[in-house]
């Protein structure tokens, strides 16, 4: 595990929460879920001042949010602008305002414990939400004629995945072989042909399985 890593699973322990099945790379970045830092940020009794709307346009939104936990705060700028960094397509409705609110709380709780600048939220750039496990894009519409039929057999073949990560993950010996066998290319790929519910129990099983290896460490916690 390299150092960048390190930093973040040692934090990430702290809130009971483990790298493996909560952070991914995106063309060597790590990026993180929205709803991972919420829940930190819930744990942590982060409390958030009132918005201040910097730019508000039909099109764009520029908010500034300050956080606070205990005695320390911090402020950033949430933006998002259609065409530009927020992409919007078919008939998707654009919420410039929830995106820009969203960006700038998740960079406050990033910074408020202390991991801004080694991962990035999800909701950062679309490249990141298209890289997650399991990211299909909704307004891509799936060919519902042959194609469709490989689509059922293989969730036939769901368990068996299902399954045989499970059997790695639990032949994993050590708190970073498992974060390891999460994090490598192969398991992401893996991860994001299978069903939502399936990819929550895996990324539980291998919480269950990093608790058992001893996580988190003392030094962690």
């Amino acid at each position: 595990m390299n150092t960048t890593d390190k930093k973040i699973s040692e934090v990430l322990a702290k809130f009971g929460e483990p790298m493996a099945g909560n952070v991914w790379r995106v063309q060597g970045t790590a990026v993180i879920y929205h709803k991972t830092l919420e829940r930190i940020a819930a744990q942590a009794k982060v409390a958030f001042d009132e918005p201040k709307i910097i730019r508000a346009e039909r099109d764009e939104a520029v908010i500034q949010v300050t956080g606070r936990m205990g005695e320390r705060v911090e402020w950033s700028i949430g933006e998002a602008l259609i065409g530009v960094n927020y992409r919007v397509s078919g008939k998707q409705a654009a919420y410039v305002y929830a995106m820009a609110e969203k960006r700038a709380k998740d960079r406050v709780i990033l910074k408020l414990i202390e991991l801004h600048g080694y991962v990035y939220s999800e909701e950062e750039a679309d490249e990141f939400k298209q890289g997650r496990p399991g990211y299909a894009d909704p307004h891509v519409e799936v060919e519902k004629t042959e194609p469709q039929k490989g689509k059922v057999e293989a969730s036939a073949n769901d368990g068996k995945v299902e399954d045989d990560l499970k059997a790695k993950i639990k032949k994993a010996k050590t708190i970073n072989a498992v974060t390891d066998l999460m994090l490598h290319a192969d398991t992401q790929k893996t991860l994001a042909d299978l069903p939502e519910g399936i990819r929550d129990e895996i990324r539980d099983f291998a919480k269950a399985r990093l608790v058992e290896l001893g996580w988190p460490t003392k030094k962690a916690a």
